[in-house]
């Protein structure tokens, strides 16, 4: 079987699987579900083209890391034909353990238990079936390869997750300013004493590619609306949660959700529930709310049809004391209950760029290898590096 397909994808154009086992692993049904998992939670109420998958985002990104490995082989780096089929596959999988509407719900249906942790434990699952080529993607996924660097392709101030999202999302979103100049930011890459560095010819594209994920962040990640409907949606859950420890709450609802609405798993139970919770997507949720539009509980039926039909709450940034203020002021409009789910205060921030974290380098023709922040003349990459910007917000019923 000819298993070296060919994908038209709207950004990228035709984009090829480079690696049988690749093909097998889109095959899994664990990667097909990725289908049906929003890219971007609930965004779609307020960019309705932003209606794309974690399953178009992982084959964007695995086009990205291909691309990226050619790069790094023909500036002469030995990357063995097994390390680069473990990294294509490493950022493949990287996204397996999103649950339905992605962040949305993160820590949720399994209590404080993140995507990155249930994606690793996917992978594992697969070696049985994958073998070696698998266990050397967990190793680049986990930071355990002998190579850093592949590492820093799939998890990175830089990595290819970052560059297909911000492109991908703007794509489908329509928001112009988070467009990056992949192709020319991936062309320039190099390696130095086993980290990822940019030739100095693209420091305009890395300082563009800074500031293009901080406007994405606050039109689209962050956007207010999109922010108070996972909000929303997150509470629903949460409701769902308490009542199921007081009553039977799987009627109108798929099986497994009711399950993950009973059991409170955790990271240590994981394990041991990953096929139950591998079968939920978006259409378990939706589903739902829809069923639960009718129940008697007012706060379970106010979310999920306010979630429905688009009647959101109102939702206002503004400095931290103001927001207190206020809250303290519409307390006494809702009953000790409703406060905890229709008074939503909290804060969003936005970190576009953290040298604490990791670095991006410059190379100069000389050698020379600097951090960003030290050659920028964008005084905004500077200060967003030194300053992430908070923002408080009050979120209620309109």
């Amino acid at each position: 079987m000819n298993k070296r397909k060919i994908f038209n994808d709207p950004v990228y154009g035709f984009i090829s699987i480079p690696y049988d086992i690749v093909f097998d692993v889109i095959e899994h049904p664990i990667f097909q579900r990725l289908r049906r998992i929003q890219q971007l939670g609930l965004s779609s109420l307020v960019y309705p083209g932003a209606t794309h998958s974690r399953f178009h985002h992982s084959l964007g990104a695995m086009h990205l890391m291909h691309k990226s490995l050619d790069v790094l082989k023909a500036k002469g780096h030995p990357i063995s034909e097994q390390e680069s089929k473990a990294a294509v596959l490493a950022i493949l999988m990287h996204d397996l353990g999103h649950g339905p509407f992605s962040h949305a719900l993160e820590g949720v249906l399994m209590r404080d238990v993140h995507h990155e942790h249930i994606s690793m434990l996917l992978m594992q699952q697969l070696i049985d079936e994958f073998g070696d080529a698998i266990e050397e993607a967990i190793a680049i996924f986990t930071n355990q390869h002998p190579k850093k660097y592949l590492h820093q392709l799939v998890s990175g101030q830089l990595d290819m997750d970052r560059l297909d999202y911000l492109t991908r999302d703007s794509f489908y979103s329509g928001v112009s300013e988070g467009v990056v100049g992949y192709d020319r930011i991936i062309n320039m890459l190099d390696v130095h004493e086993d980290n990822i560095v940019v030739e100095e010819k693209a420091v305009y594209s890395i300082e563009k590619f800074i500031v293009a994920r901080r406007l994405m962040y606050w039109q689209v990640y962050l956007h207010k609306t999109s922010l108070v409907a996972d909000l929303m949606l997150k509470n629903v859950m949460l409701r769902a949660k308490e009542l199921a420890q007081k009553t039977d709450m799987s009627k109108g609802i798929s099986e497994n959700l009711a399950f993950f609405l009973k059991e409170q798993i955790d990271a240590e139970q994981a394990p041991m529930y990953l096929d139950k919770f591998a079968s939920l997507d978006d259409f378990d949720v939706i589903q739902a709310l829809k069923y639960w539009m009718q129940h008697e509980d007012n706060i379970l039926c106010t979310l999920s049809s306010s979630i429905i039909n688009r009647k959101l709450f109102k939702i206002e940034f503004a400095e931290d004391a103001k927001i207190n203020e206020k809250f303290q002021a519409l307390k006494s409009s809702f009953d000790e209950d409703e406060i905890r789910y229709f008074l939503l205060k909290g804060q969003a921030q936005n970190n576009a760029y953290n040298p604490e974290k990791d670095n991006i380098y410059i190379k100069f023709k000389d050698g020379t290898i600097k951090e960003i922040t030290e050659i920028s003349e964008q005084w905004n990459v500077r200060s967003l590096s030194e300053n992430p910007v908070v923002k408080h917000y009050l979120a209620y019923p309109k």
